[in-house]
């Protein structure tokens, strides 16, 4: 019998992903999911608990009754300005959340967790690129929930000995090279998405904020990484854990940076449709740029990206929000 994972927030976007990666790798994922933001949809692989993770009956029944040998923990809010506007929740929600599901581990004996963490733990950062040694200054609620998080998991490992793997990722982007599962998200915040939607006529106006940043195009430049090549990275930590590996703190990106404009030109190529955008001033405390530093996965789990480029992850984002869009040829 395939080992079982248990994947909080598995019918999300990235969880959706890394189900099938681990499904594809012999594991058998079980997905606990309050579908505020995920997609019953999503869930292809593995069975699935409609539930909150913040009820400690409900996770100590999927425990019994599934046994997992580890946690991979996406549940949560990942909304920044959301979470300016309304802090309470993404405390309450990512941080009480995290707290519930490690003392439903605890008294399940489940031993092994890989959380999904955040480069927004770094604020607006000293040097590019990015290393894990980088100070961390979150500027918003969600990153400081998430470094919480983080500082909450090395007490239970130094407590209780929890072993974890916590993935410090950049911009996921990208969809799933088969189109069976991608990017939906209500309301969508995330760049090329947007962008497409805008190419599509779907919106009609693409706002950039901030032009003015000190970068060669006076635009926002950011690390982009294929939600599979992440999702991979998930199952290399996973494997990593149940081999005995120590708990460990790794960044997870591309290692290149693309700026607003150059996705803005990439997509009209892809397109071949032109966007109309208009020019906002950026958000308070917005970072001029964001590049991971990522050699520590790489020597660790010996995780390369390898559809990282950014013509592939776009053309992935197109095919499938051609999909998402054609409802004769996708049922949600």
């Amino acid at each position: 019998m395939n080992q079982v994972i248990l994947v909080t927030g598995g019918a999300g976007y990235i969880g959706s992903h890394t189900c099938k990666v681990l499904a594809q790798n012999s594991f058998q994922p079980v997905t606990i999911d309050n579908l505020v933001n995920g997609h019953k949809w999503a869930v292809n692989w593995g069975d699935m608990i409609n539930g909150d993770i913040r009820d400690g009956h409900l996770l100590d029944s999927v425990f019994k009754k599934y046994q997992p040998c580890a946690v991979i923990h996406f549940a949560g809010f990942a909304y920044v300005r959301e979470s300016i506007v309304n802090p309470g929740i993404y405390y309450e929600n990512n941080v009480c959340g995290s707290i519930s599901l490690l003392e439903a581990m605890r008294r399940n004996n489940c031993q092994n967790i890989i959380f999904s963490s955040s480069c927004a733990t770094y604020g607006i950062p000293d040097t590019i690129p990015i290393t894990e040694n980088c100070p961390q200054k979150p500027i918003s609620p969600y990153g400081r929930s998430k470094l919480m998080i983080e500082k909450i998991l090395k007490d239970y490992q130094h407590a209780y000995g929890v072993n974890y793997v916590i993935l410090r990722y950049f911009n996921a982007a990208g969809a799933d090279p088969d189109g069976e599962i991608g990017e939906k998200h209500d309301p969508e915040t995330h760049i090329i998405p947007l962008l497409i939607q805008t190419a599509l006529k779907k919106r009609s106006c693409f706002e950039i904020f901030g032009t003015k940043f000190s970068t060669y195009d006076g635009t926002a430049i950011r690390d982009f990484i294929h939600v599979t090549d992440l999702a991979e990275a998930h199952l290399l930590s996973l494997q990593y854990l149940l081999d005995s590996g120590q708990s460990q703190t790794m960044n997870i990106g591309s290692g290149k940076g693309y700026s607003v404009k150059d996705i803005i030109k990439q997509i009209c190529t892809i397109s071949n449709a032109g966007i109309d955008f208009k020019e906002s001033p950026a958000n308070p405390g917005d970072p001029p740029i964001l590049i991971a530093n990522a050699d520590k996965s790489y020597k660790i789990l010996n995780w390369k990206p390898s559809r990282s480029n950014i013509e592939d992850i776009i053309q992935s984002a197109w095919k499938w929000e051609l999909l998402l869009h054609d409802p004769t040829k996708r049922k949600m």
